[in-house]
């Protein structure tokens, strides 16, 4: 089936993302990388290959997009991916799928998975403001993907969890 670089994806392709809850050490990494190029070669919806790619970052983030002018991902093969991932998830210890997870990074660069309460917490007691980079997950578009996967958590839906002057 066509798996494309993720960067020849077209902007207006769809994206699921998806993070680690734990990071991912360089074993387990091949392990899921493997699996979902594997993957990723049979996706089809509805009979038809999907033109797809995928990406991972800081050893813990996936994001697998669709050139969905070629065709769109459909309702089964979507859970198809979901499926794929939970299978993963056992070998390697933690989590791809937990979407109650916030995503920050600290002032040293190194990325906290944390729940929306502690996420919270963390912004009263004036650990985390409105500069800290997060991760948005409620991204749908390559584009944005590319250009505001990380930002500002007074930028993204994070800011609904910082305290308001």
């Amino acid at each position: 089936m066509p798996v494309i670089p993720f960067n020849e994806l077209p902007g207006a392709g769809r994206v699921w993302l998806f993070g680690a809850a734990a990071p991912v050490d360089d074993v387990d990494e091949r392990r899921v990388l493997a699996a979902v190029d594997a993957f990723l070669l049979a996706w089809e919806a509805h009979g038809q290959p999907l033109w797809s790619g995928r990406d991972w970052r800081d050893g813990r983030f996936l994001a697998v997009g669709v050139d969905s002018s070629r065709e769109g991902a459909s309702g089964c093969s979507i859970d198809g991916l979901f499926r794929a991932l939970k299978a993963l998830e056992g070998g390697i210890g933690t989590t791809l799928l937990d979407s109650s997870l916030v995503y920050y990074r600290d002032p040293g660069g190194f990325v906290h998975a944390v729940s929306r309460e502690d996420f919270a917490r963390l912004a009263r007691g004036g650990h985390v403001g409105p500069d800290t980079p997060v991760m948005d997950f409620s991204i749908t578009e390559v584009t944005a993907y590319r250009t505001h996967f990380e930002r500002r958590a007074a930028d993204s839906w994070h800011a609904a969890l910082l305290p308001h002057a």
